[in-house]
């Protein structure tokens, strides 16, 4: 459900890096703090607003939607049998605004710009043995495997959907897991090669 960057000129992408992860920080503790209904459809409807500020594409933010609405129902459904309406509505709003959240940091902020941030940030720890570098790829890999393995599942989705079992988990679950496991091998191999693993 993490989309990969979309360049743009809006205010929101010429928002230096660390005001947007300390901004998405604050909105993710504020999130799992508030327990209002209320207060949490506040803090989605200021999210939704940033998206109206950056002007993304609906081609890009559509997908995340329909996957984060997708994510929503079911987990609506679960909580509302376990813990009841209003505790259900809580954990979505929850959920959903953490996500698009995070989605809009992504699609607004170049991956190697929050990479040399995060290595910036965790330069005065290299006195105790941590490596800016190897932090900075750590975070650089996550994000784009996160890109990467929500691009495998819609082609594999949309292959499934072509040959009538979109309603299989096994049509889907098979070779969303090949293809995984073959992007690992490639990206571990890549890293060798560059000699990843000997530091």
């Amino acid at each position: 459900m993490i989309s990969a960057h979309e360049p743009g000129t809006s205010m929101v992408h010429r928002t230096p890096v660390g005001a947007k992860l300390l901004a998405l920080f604050v909105l993710a503790a504020a999130v799992f703090v508030l327990g209002s209904p209320l207060w949490l459809g506040v803090l989605c409807g200021v999210v939704l607003f940033g998206y109206a500020l950056a002007r993304i594409p609906a081609r890009r933010w559509l997908r995340t939607a329909r996957a984060l609405l997708m994510l929503a129902g079911f987990v609506f459904a679960l909580q509302w049998w376990l813990l009841g309406a209003q505790a259900a509505l809580v954990v979505c709003l929850r959920l959903v605004t953490a996500l698009a959240a995070a989605n809009l940091v992504t699609l607004t902020t170049p991956v190697d710009d929050v990479v040399s941030a995060v290595e910036r940030w965790v330069r005065p720890l290299r006195r105790f043995g941590v490596r800016p570098e190897s932090v900075g790829l750590l975070v650089g890999l996550t994000m784009q495997a996160v890109a990467t393995l929500s691009g495998i599942a819609g082609e594999v989705r949309e292959a499934a959907k072509a040959r009538g079992a979109e309603r299989s988990v096994t049509a889907f679950a098979v070779p969303f897991l090949v293809r995984t496991l073959r992007h690992a091998d490639e990206l571990g191999e890549a890293l060798a090669a560059r000699g990843a693993a000997d530091r």
